[in-house]
């Protein structure tokens, strides 16, 4: 005769399984003292973020027939600051002896002189491309040479 089929199996198994750990039966309790209640409070912290995507000018200029140079920066900014940013923008070099700087201003872009160059603000966080158009004069005894790029580019978070 199998053990299975033995009359005394049944209370064989049911004494085993009383007697074994009771790990895998889960517990419930049911309460019914008051309300349950939680609060959850979420806070989201976006780091400020400024990034310089794209700062293209010549690394050098041949002067122009009249002895003096121009060329076009390109300067792609993106930012979250609130505020905007400001770009300021200086001479770095001895040998110009003017400098004039244009670009299209919309948006409420502000391009303002400085007492060592310009500085362009912006109002508000975005992906900003600027396109500036510099011309520089050159001195009497720097003219129709070659000029490495002579400004210093410096950005500013308001």
């Amino acid at each position: 005769m199998s053990a299975a089929k033995h009359p005394l199996f049944p209370a064989l198994a049911a004494g085993v399984l009383v007697l074994a750990p009771s790990t895998s039966i889960g517990e419930s309790v049911l309460t019914s003292a008051g309300k349950a209640s939680a609060t959850l409070e979420l806070r989201i912290i976006i780091p400020p973020v400024m990034q310089v995507l794209e700062n293209s000018h010549p690394v050098r200029m041949d002067a122009e027939a009249s002895g003096d140079w121009s060329a076009e920066q390109r300067l792609v900014v993106v930012s979250n600051m609130k505020r905007g940013f400001c770009v300021t923008l200086r001479m770095s070099a001895p040998e110009v002896e003017n400098w004039r700087l244009r670009s299209p201003q919309s948006g409420g872009i502000t391009l303002n002189p400085v007492s060592d160059g310009y500085r362009l603000c912006t109002p508000r966080p975005g992906r900003y491309t600027l396109l500036l158009q510099h011309e520089f004069d050159a001195t009497q005894k720097t003219a129709n040479s070659e000029l490495r790029w002579p400004v210093r580019t410096d950005i500013t978070a308001l």
